[in-house]
């Protein structure tokens, strides 16, 4: 079956999301490598990203942390300088297909009040056709359950939906329910994906 309806994720695929890289800048990768050893930032973020508040659980990290304290809060305070650059391809891919009358969804793993920043940051954030947030949903990927919420919101078959994401797990889980997935390395690939889908032309497809 033809897609009727693409799926993207948004961190590293619409737009970069490279914390490691905002604190390597700034104390160096060998004690970034520490503090993430030390503090688990991550797994506070995933938290987040299932609707944890956002400046409390950064500051309840820093509480249990001192001596990391001021670096734990770059998370929150400079959250929007891990989030960027956008990537313009995929914003371009994005516009096209929709251009075409074809649907766009988002299907991502965000926090509330992240997403807000970054909806300020890149007005694309804001033209899904629908947005599947995990801070909303209370589920994260790769849970089958978010990708059964999509299915059931949006009423097209699992066969219909064609899925970007960075995470192999995350297109794996969704290939798992019948969907068609694509594991986003560059924009290159994905454009050329989605020509292969008989989505867009190639000239459509274009950077």
């Amino acid at each position: 079956m033809k897609p009727q309806a693409v799926v993207f994720d948004i961190g590293n695929v619409l737009v970069s999301w490279e914390p490691e890289r905002v604190f390597d800048a700034r104390i160096g990768a060998d004690r970034r490598r520490q503090l993430f050893e030390e503090v688990p930032l991550h797994a506070v973020n995933l938290e987040i990203d299932r609707g944890a508040p956002f400046l409390a659980s950064i500051e309840a990290l820093a509480a249990e942390h001192p001596a990391w304290a001021a670096e734990i809060r770059w998370w929150h305070d400079d959250w929007a300088t891990m989030f960027q650059p956008v990537i313009p391809h995929s914003v371009t891919l994005l516009r096209r297909l929709r251009a075409k009358g074809i649907p766009v969804f988002a299907l991502t793993n965000f926090g509330a009040e992240t997403l807000e920043i970054g909806r300020r940051m890149y007005p694309v954030l804001t033209e899904f056709d629908r947005a599947y947030v995990s801070a909303d949903l209370r589920l994260l990927k790769p849970d089958p359950a978010i990708y059964a919420h999509v299915e059931a919101d949006c009423g097209l078959p699992p066969e219909a939906l064609i899925f970007a994401d960075d995470k192999p797990e995350n297109v794996a889980a969704a290939i798992a329910r019948g969907w068609k997935g694509h594991v986003f390395d560059g924009p290159e690939g994905w454009a050329a994906r989605l020509v292969a889908e008989g989505l867009l032309t190639k000239e459509e497809a274009a950077a």
